[in-house]
């Protein structure tokens, strides 16, 4: 295992992946629907919540094991203190990306929970619901990328534990 996180990212991941067979069983009811004439309430919002938080989940699980598009094509270009200080400087960005991002993620939660704010379509879903695995994928994506910061501190490159990776990019 890479760190003490890993096992949260793991877990996440897993998380996405009943998140997709979730989605998956909803087109399924859907499609099905159209053909036997049966219609379930608010099918379409639902597999639209399973996409949203299958996707948030794995931002960071995928992050830590090199599957993002990472852009190494400059970075690879330079070496020594010049490249530590530009992969430094990409990782504080995405820190402060990610943690913008995962505060207003919360907020919103909180905000949709205090206000009891419901779906407009035919669900009627309190929307804290759905929108916590957003708000939980994104700080677990922001907790990936300050874990990824004190690696580099560390001095492990940007790139991955292999140079491959910046020559398939």
């Amino acid at each position: 295992m890479r760190s003490p996180l890993a096992p949260l990212y793991h877990v996440a991941l897993w998380l996405a992946g009943l998140f997709m067979i979730a989605l998956l069983a909803t087109i399924v009811l859907s499609i099905l629907g159209r053909q036997l004439n049966f219609y379930i309430r608010g099918i379409d919002s639902y597999a639209g919540y399973f996409m949203a938080a299958a996707s948030f989940l794995a931002l960071a699980g995928t992050l830590t094991k090199g599957d993002h598009i990472r852009v190494t094509l400059i970075i690879s270009r330079f070496t020594g203190k010049a490249r530590r200080g530009l992969e430094l400087f990409c990782v504080l960005m995405a820190i402060a990306v990610s943690g913008t991002f995962a505060f207003y993620s919360v907020k919103m939660v909180w905000w949709s929970y205090k206000f009891n704010d419901i779906s407009t379509a035919n669900d009627a879903t309190p929307l804290w619901i759905p929108q916590l695995a957003m708000a939980l994928g994104t700080v677990i994506f922001c907790l990936s990328f300050i874990e990824e910061f004190v690696l580099v501190l560390r001095g492990k490159p940007l790139d991955g534990q292999n140079a491959e990776l910046a020559r398939t990019e």
